[in-house]
């Protein structure tokens, strides 16, 4: 069975997020870029299962500019056998990139496809269901837990009240949480063998998706900045003061 994994290209979460002045964006001059934090739990998920033997080959694939190679070959280094970058410039909807996965599951013949439960750039947690819907698979998101017997995955999965088990058959899509795994460090020697892994190229019209986005953004601006405190001679006058504004509620 072919695993596929999907990964994005992200400012990294150490760095503090900047809006460029006229407001049409996030500012990247300069900016630290790094392998979105989700993805690389499902990288780590997809190379212990061939480690295990329950998959033959962990193929994984972004789509973005050439740039994305390097998060790429940090996949490689960690494992995986071989790479697909699919070369898209500008900013490329969820819809767009789940149609892009889509044809490539097809063609690879994919069994699984295990990816982040959402990405930290725009935390829009849409791509793993959409590709789900349009191969017509089974989908288990938010996985803290994966095991997989015969021809289903047991999965647990992470909700508000706590955790919980389902069973899905597969082919399937799976959603990494936080929780899945701790992915390894690449050491330098599967760095330098990565470099020699095949990475392939394709466009997005080589598949027939059209990536154009549907929406617009208007502006983008930064959080308002936090309030100070109220500062309070004593108990009793902050008490006083919290009976003046219950009065007016």
């Amino acid at each position: 069975m072919k695993i596929l994994v999907p990964v994005k290209r992200v400012v990294d979460y150490n760095v503090k997020i900047r809006v460029k002045s006229d407001g049409s964006g996030v500012d990247l001059a300069n900016a630290k870029m790094s392998m979105n934090p989700f993805d690389e739990i499902a990288v780590e998920q997809a190379v212990r299962m061939k480690e295990a033997g329950e998959a033959s080959e962990v193929i994984v694939v972004s789509v973005g500019p050439a740039q994305v190679q390097d998060i790429l070959r940090t996949a490689l280094a960690m494992g995986a056998d071989r790479a697909i970058l699919i070369a898209a410039e500008g900013r490329i909807e969820p819809l767009a990139v789940a149609k892009i996965l889509a044809q490539v599951v097809r063609s690879e013949q994919a069994g699984l496809v295990v990816l982040g439960k959402q990405a930290i750039d725009d935390d829009c947690n849409q791509t793993g269901q959409m590709l789900s819907a349009l191969l017509g698979w089974s989908q288990a998101t938010f996985a803290s837990a994966v095991e997989l017997a015969g021809d289903h995955a047991l999965v647990t999965r992470e909700i508000d009240g706590g955790l919980q088990q389902i069973e899905v058959s597969l082919p399937a899509i799976i959603t990494a949480d936080l929780r899945l795994n701790e992915p390894r460090y690449a050491s330098l020697p599967n760095i330098m063998k990565a470099k020699k892994k095949p990475l392939a190229q394709h466009s997005p019209e080589e598949l027939g998706v059209t990536i154009a986005p549907r929406l617009n953004v208007i502006r983008v601006e930064e959080p308002a900045a936090r309030a100070s405190g109220i500062k309070v001679g004593s108990v009793a006058e902050l008490l006083d003061r919290l009976k003046s504004e219950a009065a007016v509620i």
